[in-house]
């Protein structure tokens, strides 16, 4: 029961001979004025939902900005407005900013409130016990919680396919793959894009750094500057914001040399636009870890009061969770084709995809 519905109770029995004989006209503005809750299926104007991001920020042209892509997407669609009501994010400068900032949506009666990134795990699991009342999605990480849904993808299938690409794009035979974090979920990009490697040729050599962390450009531009130096054309990277610094790199040898063959398998979103390079672009493609479809499909879940709490749903190939992005004519159409063969053998379970190392 709502603190306002208790409040509302507390008024009928204090207030009876008065209130009974209104009794109908006092639910319907307790309903309308109420939190509403998703456990009773509540419409579009008593639904909220709000997004703490991790420390990549909203716009860092990966994570977090699908996560408020799909935000945006179940806003429209359900003619919501960006606030209190409706839907909004808050933005974590540091990690010391998780539980304040969960706890302040919290307090302003969002209905579901997501978190991004493994890293929330243990504030989402101590505010989710405070607000009891209050449904919570962790992004890439998994509570156990009554209240909290967990969400993970299958991106060891995506990281495949992206694999797959540079095995059949590459001139050299070296490929790279930089990380950012070692924590299990980088690892299902690594040993999935290691996997899709081998299947097209063996012999192909995979030089794989980490930078140790996902805010650092200057990291990941230093780690390609190794590679692209190595021999190495194609570069996979699953570092978020350190990540910009391989395109950094690449576009710096592209400008230098129109003809360098240096190319960027970018991630989470289409970070085509990352690689542009005045009428050239360095990126071959993105991974797409659909975090924006996820986000749009535990939100309807949660308004339709089927909210999958204490669960954990993964999304894969098959679900719609990880693809690769539009080449834009980067990729060749025979490529393409040999590429969907693998993406079909996938999603009809002939081909399964190890998710750990």
């Amino acid at each position: 029961m709502s603190k306002r519905r208790f409040g509302l109770a507390l008024s009928l029995v204090l207030a009876a001979g008065t209130v009974l004989g209104a009794c109908g006209s006092d639910k319907e503005d307790s309903k309308g004025n109420d939190k509403g809750s998703s456990s009773d299926g509540g419409n579009a104007s008593e639904f909220s939902l709000g997004m703490v991001t991790d420390v990549g920020g909203i716009d860092d042209k990966s994570f977090n900005q699908s996560a408020w892509k799909g935000i945006q997407d179940f806003g429209s669609e359900n003619s919501l407005k960006k606030g209190n009501g409706g839907f909004d994010y808050l933005q974590s400068q540091s990690d010391a900013d998780y539980t304040t900032n969960l706890n302040a949506l919290a307090r302003r009666d969002f209905n579901l409130i997501f978190g991004v990134g493994f890293l929330m795990e243990d504030a989402i699991d101590t505010i989710a016990q405070q607000q009891k009342d209050t449904e919570f999605a962790i992004i890439d990480g998994v509570v156990e919680q009554p209240n909290v849904a967990s969400v993970l993808f299958k991106e060891q299938e995506g990281a495949y396919l992206a694999g797959v690409a540079a095995a059949l794009m590459t001139k050299s035979d070296k490929i790279g793959f930089v990380g950012g974090m070692e924590i299990p979920v980088i690892e299902r990009f690594e040993v999935g894009f290691l996997e899709g490697v081998k299947a097209v040729n063996p012999d192909i050599k995979v030089d794989v750094q980490y930078t140790g962390a996902f805010d650092k450009a200057e990291l990941g531009k230093a780690a390609a500057n190794r590679m692209y130096s190595s021999g190495v054309d194609i570069i996979f990277h699953a570092a978020g914001g350190s990540g910009n610094g391989v395109f950094s790199e690449a576009k710096e040898r592209k400008s230098a040399d129109k003809d360098a063959y240096v190319w960027v398998i970018g991630v989470d979103s289409d970070q085509y636009d990352e690689g542009q390079v005045g009428d050239d672009n360095v990126t071959l493609t993105s991974m797409l870890k659909r975090v924006d479809n996820a986000v749009n499909d535990i939100a309807k879940l949660a308004k339709e009061g089927k909210f999958p709490g204490g669960e954990t749903k993964v999304y894969g190939l098959q679900d719609e969770g990880v693809a690769l992005a539009d080449s834009r004519g980067a990729i060749p159409e025979d490529v393409l084709a040999e590429i969907e063969k693998y993406s079909k053998d996938i999603s009809e379970g002939k081909v399964e995809v190890p998710g750990e190392k």
